[in-house]
């Protein structure tokens, strides 16, 4: 159990400071997480800490109850959205949550980012859906986001930010990555015209290609 708590701290540390360095959080905000379902442990970041000087112990292992097994800080606020995920997603090992500027822009407007891009159906699952308004730090926050991801791995939170799930912290980072990647892209084109989607037909050919749903 040692060795895989010990694991779990290394993968989630590597992960916070590689979106902080790859500008998807700024300061101390968003939050990473791994959960371990056969053993019922997540490991989260820990809250208000500078992802610049974050080491592996300061990552906190707690059960989804909130109960903490190991720490020497507060978890991270958000850990109830975290665990809301887990609870509901037993497919789903890693979680998420970014704030980077593009992705948040479109969340603080309210609007889903559209199909624009073919590397989203693959990543993503298709458009990157909003999950509707809760206040932070609160398990209704985490339920919103279950359902925005129904059939995606992805989603936008109002006036928040991002959360991106996956079987592993390199899957879930990838998606985060793309998110961001796909706002910016809405956002250029916007500035000299209007997206044009990706047309239905290919839509349907690529699901297949995929086996997305």
């Amino acid at each position: 159990m040692s060795e895989l708590i010990k694991d779990m701290q290394v993968n989630v540390r590597r992960i916070a400071v590689k979106s902080y360095n790859e500008g998807l959080v700024a300061g101390t905000s968003g939050n990473v997480s791994l959960y371990d379902h056969e053993n019922e442990v997540m490991a989260i970041t820990a809250s208000n800490l500078d992802y610049s000087i974050m080491e592996a112990e300061d990552v906190v292992i707690m059960k989804l109850d909130g109960t903490i097994i190991e720490g020497k800080h507060k978890p991270s606020s958000e850990w109830q959205m975290h665990a809301e995920v887990y609870k509901a997603r037993k497919d789903i090992n890693a979680v998420i949550h970014t704030h980077g500027p593009y992705a948040t822009s479109f969340a603080v407007l309210q609007e889903e980012i559209p199909l624009v891009l073919v590397e989203m159906l693959p990543f993503i699952g298709g458009d990157i859906p909003l999950a509707k308004f809760e206040l932070p730090a609160t398990p209704e926050l985490g339920k919103s986001c279950v359902k925005a991801l129904e059939n995606r791995n992805a989603c936008l939170m109002e006036n928040h930010g991002v959360l991106a799930i996956g079987k592993n912290l390199d899957q879930a980072y990838i998606r985060a990555v793309y998110v961001e990647d796909a706002a910016k892209i809405c956002h250029y084109v916007r500035e000299i015209g209007t997206p044009n989607l990706i047309p239905d037909d290919a839509v349907e050919v690529l699901k297949k290609k995929y086996n997305l749903k």
